[in-house]
């Protein structure tokens, strides 16, 4: 992303996983963001562009971001596991890139449904002071909820011409939770040309 981003190799439960870490320059970083890429069987990696606006708006406000390409993309190891492999990996990801101090998660579409099952797994011992979870992929996945302590952490953001994830899935699944819902007028999944958008409206809440 910049002269700042550093490779990293990690290890995974089938093998290496491959990440990028990003840092703001001369400062301390408040905290680590772990960030999850879109689907891997339809060219989802973490070079995706969403991915890299999500990493610089959490580096804009003092945060190191931390992505990765899920099992079987790029240089990690592994293949496709529905999902199920994949929150093991970002588990891993969050232990050995974050073992303490502040965490936030974000995830965009596939890596949304992903980021949602870590959650589950984290449990209470280790909250994420920041949730983003952008075009969440409702319509193909079974989407855990977002608990009630969390929800007042959490922007959900969703684009109203969204044709991968309806717009509505995402309203019938946050509706029974009364989460709310930023509903970006005209904007497809993929932000194509609102991506200065997204970066702004993140970097609103992980300041606030």
């Amino acid at each position: 992303m910049n002269s700042a981003t550093q490779s990293l190799t990690l290890a995974g439960e089938v093998g290496v996983i491959e990440a990028l870490l990003d840092a703001p320059v001369g400062l301390q970083a408040r905290g680590t963001a772990v960030i999850a890429h879109p689907h891997p069987l339809f060219g989802g990696t973490m070079h995706n562009k969403v991915v890299q606006t999500l990493a610089r708006a959490f580096v804009q406000c003092g945060w190191q971001a931390v992505r990765f390409n899920f099992r079987g993309v790029g240089a990690s190891a592994g293949q496709y596991d529905e999902g199920r492999g994949e929150a093991l990996d970002m588990v891993r990801v969050i232990e050995q890139s974050a073992p303490f101090g502040p965490l936030a998660l974000a995830g965009f579409s596939f890596g949304a449904f992903v980021t949602c099952h870590v959650l589950q797994t984290l449990g209470t011992e280790r909250t994420p002071e920041k949730l983003v979870l952008v075009g969440t992929a409702v319509s193909r996945f079974e989407v855990p909820t977002v608990s009630q302590e969390l929800q007042e952490r959490t922007l959900v953001l969703h684009g109203e011409q969204d044709d991968t994830v309806s717009l509505q899935s995402v309203m019938d699944w946050a509706r029974p939770q009364s989460l709310p819902i930023t509903v970006i007028p005209g904007v497809s999944h993929f932000f194509h040309g609102q991506l200065p958008l997204l970066k702004t409206l993140v970097v609103g809440h992980v300041k606030a």
